[in-house]
């Protein structure tokens, strides 16, 4: 072990040399620390996924179409409480199934063949994440079957009237008082066609080109946060903007056909039947608040802006293109979207915090990552060589009363008598190893300056 160099009545012209400061100063002061403090390089504070040798790479991907790996698996499965979201999921698609019409055999057979992809250890890598988002796409298109006489009460006028409240007018009408061809298609591509393949396509990109297990907790996010605004859609129906404008603000009742709105105009540019139809049957044609769209293509934008951060500002304007479109055709007010926006972000934020894995600059796709740190990142150092991790909190200045030429810490837990806790005097050097003091102009320290405190930016390490 190095210590701190000085004159001795044998060497006088000994030159001091500052211990390694991640090795050796671990050694010679951390490891008197209690076990609570000791801790890592800069590093987070997070579950990091780090796999040994000889085991399958975290990059690797089930080739297996064998029930019995999936049995097996499952039974070696140590069950978590967030595993209680399966039986969450399963509920819902069961109360799916039960509202839906009879027909015992079709249902079953759905049943019985989700369970079977399941077991397969080939297909449930990919079915078991976004099972959240089959079962929301399950619960949308089934809500229609529900009794009319279980249903809340509609409500017209309470958008409208936030929206003045909040803004001073009505947004929508405002921003759809003046149509044109060109806008309806610029409304169009964003509200009728992107929305519908931004989640696959975002899947497909981050699953090449961000860390493993991405793509997984954004289908999870995406799922929950759908079901959650279409529970919310159910429990809290609200007329749309295009009702207000058709309807003016009587009371509305259940089994009123919905309207495309501004889509109408986009059939008519085109002269097909894209969306007047299924616009006109929706299952939740009251379902205003919170917008889906909006929350959508927030919590997207939020999850590629972590994994591409260069591309940050297209995401934004991506997220801004579909609220605007929303508003344009009608279809929300500006409360609808703010609604549906907070709801993306705090699914992002938890995800982000913790389940999302942390990317790798470095890195450009999956197949370069040899782990994963979950979690955000909470910066503390660690001694590469014995793995022990220590919080910069620990090193601070010495105290006044010190004499030394640089003190480590000051904390009562662990200060000396003295005041001060400071490594010892010796010729001994760690070879190959040597740490130069630096001044405020940049010169090499030569031993024979006044010792003065030296802080962790002016140390030069060589080797």
């Amino acid at each position: 072990m190095s210590q701190l160099s000085g004159p001795t009545p044998g060497n006088a012209k000994s030159r001091p040399s500052l211990p390694f400061l991640l090795t050796d100063l671990n050694e010679a002061i951390l490891n008197r620390l209690p076990s609570r403090y000791h801790g890592g390089r800069r590093r987070s504070k997070s579950n990091s996924k780090i796999l040994p040798p000889g085991v399958d790479d975290i990059t690797s991907l089930q080739t297996s179409f064998s029930l019995w790996d999936g049995v097996r698996r499952l039974q070696r499965r140590r069950w978590r409480k967030m595993d209680i979201q399966y039986a969450v999921v399963a509920f819902i698609a069961l109360f799916s199934l039960w509202i839906a019409p009879s027909a015992p055999l079709t249902k079953t057979a759905a049943v019985v063949g989700c369970v079977w992809l399941l077991l397969m250890p080939a297909t449930s890598q990919f079915l078991l994440p976004s099972l959240m988002i089959w079962t929301w796409l399950l619960y949308f298109f089934c809500s229609r079957f529900i009794p009319y006489e279980y249903r809340p009460h509609i409500w017209v006028r309470v958008l409208p009237a936030l929206e003045n409240v909040l803004y001073g007018a009505n947004l929508s009408n405002i921003l759809s008082a003046r149509q044109h061809s060109i806008l309806d298609i610029l409304a169009w591509l964003p509200y009728g066609i992107m929305h519908f393949g931004a989640p696959a396509v975002c899947s497909l990109v981050m699953f090449i080109f961000s860390a493993p297990g991405t793509t997984p907790v954004f289908a999870r996010a995406f799922g929950w946060m759908s079901i959650l605004g279409v529970t919310i859609q159910l429990c809290f129906p609200c007329t749309p903007p295009w009702y207000e404008n058709e309807h003016g603000l009587v009371p509305a009742e259940y089994g009123m056909p919905g309207s495309p709105a501004g889509l109408a105009r986009v059939d008519a540019i085109f002269g097909i039947d894209l969306y007047t139809t299924n616009f006109s049957s929706a299952p939740v044609p009251f379902g205003a608040f919170p917008s889906l769209h909006a929350a959508n293509a927030v919590l997207e934008a939020l999850f590629m802006s972590h994994c591409f951060p260069q591309f940050r500002t297209l995401f934004i304007i991506y997220a801004g293109w579909v609220w605007w479109a929303t508003m344009y055709l009608s279809h929300h007010y500006a409360i609808d979207l703010v609604g549906g926006g907070i709801i993306a972000a705090v699914f992002f934020y938890t995800s982000r915090a913790h389940y999302l894995p942390r990317r790798q600059p470095d890195k450009l796709t999956r197949w370069e990552y040899e782990y994963v740190e979950i979690g955000e990142a909470h910066a503390s150092f660690v001694d590469d060589d014995r793995d022990h991790y220590f919080h910069a909190g620990l090193l601070s200045h010495r105290r006044g009363s010190s004499t030394d030429g640089w003190t480590l810490g000051s904390g009562s837990s662990w200060a000396s008598s003295s005041g001060t806790l400071s490594p010892t005097t010796s010729d001994a050097t760690t070879p190959g190893e040597s740490v130069l003091g630096a001044d405020g102009q940049g010169r090499v320290w030569d031993g024979l300056a006044p010792p003065r405190e030296i802080e962790l930016h002016e140390v030069v390490i060589g080797r």
